[in-house]
């Protein structure tokens, strides 16, 4: 039995819950943060073309990888947490760009303040009731 350190250790899992078959493919699309649709699809394609060799990953797979802990994460916020980051990239550069955007118009108004007139006035008026 493994505890919850191995766990959190452990990240590739199979996901029986929100998988059709040994939860595989839903393991691996949490995994990388892709659909679970794409995913099975591009199982199924697999499976057409190289039949055997898929077939033998996928119970390699099945049978060797652990199974989602129902609580990975020690912290109340780590579910949260591991959701905004396992997304696509493109998901993840949009709100990281978004993100910078927001933090420079607040530097912008920070440095139109310090700059202005009001700056050096509020300052005086906090030194004579100081």
């Amino acid at each position: 039995m493994r505890d919850d350190h191995d766990w959190r250790a452990q990240r590739f899992y199979r996901d029986p819950a929100n998988g059709k078959l040994m939860g595989v493919c839903a393991g691996i699309a949490d995994y990388f943060g892709w659909n679970i649709t794409l995913v099975r699809v591009l199982a199924v394609v697999a499976l057409v073309w190289l039949n055997i060799a898929t077939v033998i990953a996928y119970l390699a797979l099945g049978l060797l990888l652990p199974i989602k802990p129902e609580r990975p994460y020690d912290w109340d916020d780590g579910d949260a947490y591991w959701r905004s980051v396992r997304r696509s990239a493109n998901a993840t550069f949009r709100d990281v760009r978004q993100r910078f955007r927001e933090l420079d118009l607040r530097l912008q108004r920070m440095e139109s303040y310090v700059t202005s007139r009001h700056y050096d006035l509020d300052r005086k008026f906090r030194d004579l009731e100081g």
